[in-house]
C-alpha cells in the first residue's frame, strides 16, 4: 500500500482552520489523586472557550459520563449544540497522545486518519489497550480511510509549520520505551511517510517532571511557518535552566527547509510547581491552538501576564486566553495535552 506521503496527505499545522476539537472525558483517579473532581470546572472554561469557534467532540464511555459531562458542561454555560459525544471508552483523558493525527490531502477534498500505535509514554500507565484503538473507532465514527504505520508514536512528541518541516525531541522518539528496533534514520522515514513532511529537526531533552520523556509542546512550539515560542528559563539554580538553554542554542543553529534561520520568541517559564513533593511540567508552551482563540495554560505565577502578552504578540488575529492549570497539571500535562485538533477541508 502507497503511503500517506505517496497518496498526497499530510499534517497540517495546528492553526489550520479546524472542523472540531477532540477530547476524551477525563475520569481516571488515579491521574489526578485526589484531585480528579477540581478539574472539570477549569476542563469545561476550555471547552467553552474553543466550542465558540468550532464544534468539540468528546470521547466518553458511556451514557452515564455522557451525563455527567453534560452536567458540568452546562454549569460553566457552554452551549450544547456545539458538543458531539462519541461512545468511545477511554483509559485516560490524554486525546493529543491517544487520539487521531487527521491528515488532509494535497486536493483539499480528503481527509484521513493515522492510527499511531500508543504505548502510555513507554508503558508507564497500563493499561492503554482502550486508548490505543481510539483513532480507529473515530475513523469508523467519521467514516474515514485509517493508515496504521504499526509503530509507537505520540501527538505531543510532534510539532509541524504547515510547510514541511516537523520538530521534535530525541529524548522521546530515540527513547528504547517507545520502538526500541527502529534508529534514528528508520523513524525518520516513518515520520516523513505518515506525515507527509520532508524535514525534520531535532531538539534533546524536555523539561523536569515532564513523564512523557520529553515531548516537544511543553518546550517548543511552532506559530508559524518560520517562528518558534520557545520556553527559557531565567534562574540559573533551576534544574530547567541549563537543558533549556540547549535547546535554546539547537534553535538557533537550525535551518528550515529553505534554509532560512527560525526566527526564535523567548517565552519564560512559571516558578516550580510542586504537589506532594513531585515537580511538576509546567509550562506556557503548551498552549491550544483553536479557530476562536489560543488558551494558554496559567499557574497563578507572576509570570502568567508576562507569557499571555508574549503569546498573543505572535498570534496578533486571535484571542489569547489564559485558563489556570494549577489542579490540571497535576495529572502532568495541560490545554494542549488534552486536546487534539481535526482541521477542516
Amino acid at each position: 500500500m502507497h503511503t500517506p506521503k505517496q497518496q498526497g496527505y499530510y499534517f497540517p499545522a495546528e492553526w489550520h482552520l479546524h472542523t472540531a476539537t477532540w477530547l476524551s472525558w477525563p475520569h481516571k483517579e488515579a491521574s489526578w489523586p485526589g484531585k480528579l473532581d477540581t478539574i472539570f470546572a477549569p476542563y469545561c472554561t476550555f471547552i467553552k472557550e474553543v466550542s465558540e469557534g468550532e464544534m468539540v467532540c468528546i470521547n466518553v464511555a458511556d451514557a452515564a459520563m455522557q451525563q455527567f459531562a453534560t452536567q458540568h458542561l452546562l454549569a460553566a454555560g457552554v452551549d450544547l449544540n456545539r458538543i458531539k459525544f462519541f461512545i468511545h471508552p477511554t483509559n485516560d483523558a490524554w486525546c493529543r497522545d491517544h487520539g487521531p493525527a487527521f491528515l488532509l490531502h494535497q486536493n483539499g477534498q480528503q481527509k484521513a486518519i493515522v492510527d499511531w500505535g500508543y504505548n502510555a509514554w513507554g508503558g508507564k500507565y497500563p493499561p492503554h489497550d482502550l486508548d490505543d484503538v481510539i483513532p480507529s473507532l473515530i475513523g469508523k465514527a467519521l467514516n474515514l480511510p485509517v493508515f496504521h504505520p504499526g509503530i509507537v508514536m505520540e501527538g505531543g512528541s510532534v510539532e509541524f509549520n504547515g510547510a514541511g518541516t516537523l520538530l521534535t525531541t530525541t529524548a522521546c522518539l530515540l527513547n528504547p520505551n517507545r520502538n526500541p528496533h527502529l534508529n534514528q534514520q528508520q523513524i525518520e522515514q516513518y515520520l516523513e511517510d505518515y506525515y507527509g513532511i520532508n524535514h525534520i529537526l531535532w531538539l534533546g531533552e524536555g523539561i523536569v517532571g515532564d513523564d512523557t520523556d520529553g515531548h516537544i509542546d511543553d518546550i517548543t512550539r511552532f506559530v508559524n511557518t518560520d517562528t518558534v515560542l520557545t520556553v527559557v528559563e531565567s534562574k540559573k539554580q533551576d534544574d530547567n535552566y541549563a537543558l533549556l538553554q540547549e535547546n535554546l542554542h539547537s534553535l538557533k543553529q537550525m535551518r528550515l527547509h529553505n534554509s532560512k534561520q527560525l526566527n526564535i520568541v523567548e517565552l519564560p517559564m512559571p516558578s516550580s510547581v510542586i504537589y506532594e513533593d513531585q515537580r511538576l511540567p509546567a509550562s506556557y508552551a503548551n498552549f491550544y491552538i483553536s479557530n476562536a482563540a489560543v488558551v494558554v495554560p496559567t499557574f497563578r505565577d507572576v509570570n502568567d501576564d508576562k507569557a499571555l502578552q508574549i503569546i498573543q504578540s505572535v498570534f496578533p488575529d486571535r484571542k489569547v486566553v489564559g485558563i489556570d492549570s494549577v489542579d490540571v497539571i497535576w495529572g502532568l500535562g495541560s490545554w494542549h495535552c488534552l486536546s487534539q485538533q481535526e482541521p477542516a477541508l
